[in-house]
């Protein structure tokens, strides 16, 4: 990735994609390079340009949100984008299948425009965008639908105690200066450990990592 952060714009609203577009427009370092109306022009869009982030709303016709995340993020060709889910309020139904569909984190819609910003650099950067409140609440609606249970996920018996330590950190939404605080390393190793856990459990980034932690029992939901 360059230091200009390219965005691809998917949201069916004309108007929400020009009001995106006028602020990336005058932001520094960031450059919205196209626009989809649908999800799946957002597919064909993204294997086009090879955007760094897209913005990505969960309603749109002919393929929504999370198809089309899914899709983006299955493809080699697209596999290094970032998918940042927009949505109207904080417990979208869809934004958890969203996360589990390969997307790195969620804003919603109403956000500041200082938080929009905040959120496409640490998306662009490989952070995950979740805060633990929202991620918590939105596991805890997914566990009480009472639909099947997700599979366990793969990997984890391969992982050392100090990586499983730094994964539930992870899901506790500390950044890495904090868990290499909490735990007495450097920020360095803990780097390691995550570059360990991302491989080991096949995740994309921190966002998967945090689904990982949830779904395999190792943070059980709390209420909100």
């Amino acid at each position: 990735m360059t230091d200009e952060i390219t965005v691809l714009l998917a949201d069916d609203h004309a108007m929400m994609r020009e009001s995106f577009r006028a602020l990336l427009d005058v932001s520094p370092g960031i450059t919205p390079i196209a626009e989809a109306g649908t999800g799946a022009e957002a597919v064909r869009l993204a294997r086009e340009h090879r955007p760094d982030v897209v913005l990505m709303d969960v309603r749109m016709p002919e393929m929504d949100g999370i198809e089309a995340t899914r899709q983006i993020c299955a493809d080699p060709a697209t596999a290094s984008v970032r998918v940042l889910i927009l949505t109207t309020f904080d417990l979208d139904e869809y934004v958890y299948a969203a996360l589990r569909a390969g997307a790195s984190g969620f804003l919603v819609k109403d956000a500041t425009a200082a938080e929009l910003l905040t959120g496409i650099r640490l998306v662009a950067a490989g952070e995950a965008l979740l805060a633990p409140r929202v991620t918590r609440r939105l596991i805890a609606a997914f566990n009480g639908t009472g639909g099947p249970a997700p599979a366990p996920p793969r990997g984890l018996e391969a992982i050392t105690d100090r990586e499983q330590e730094v994964l539930t950190l992870i899901a506790r939404g500390l950044s890495n200066t904090e868990i290499a605080e909490h735990l007495h390393l450097g920020v360095g190793t803990v780097k390691t450990h995550i570059g360990r856990l991302l491989s080991k459990l096949g995740a994309r980034d921190r966002a998967q990592l945090v689904i990982t932690a949830y779904e395999s029992g190792l943070i059980a939901p709390r209420p909100a």
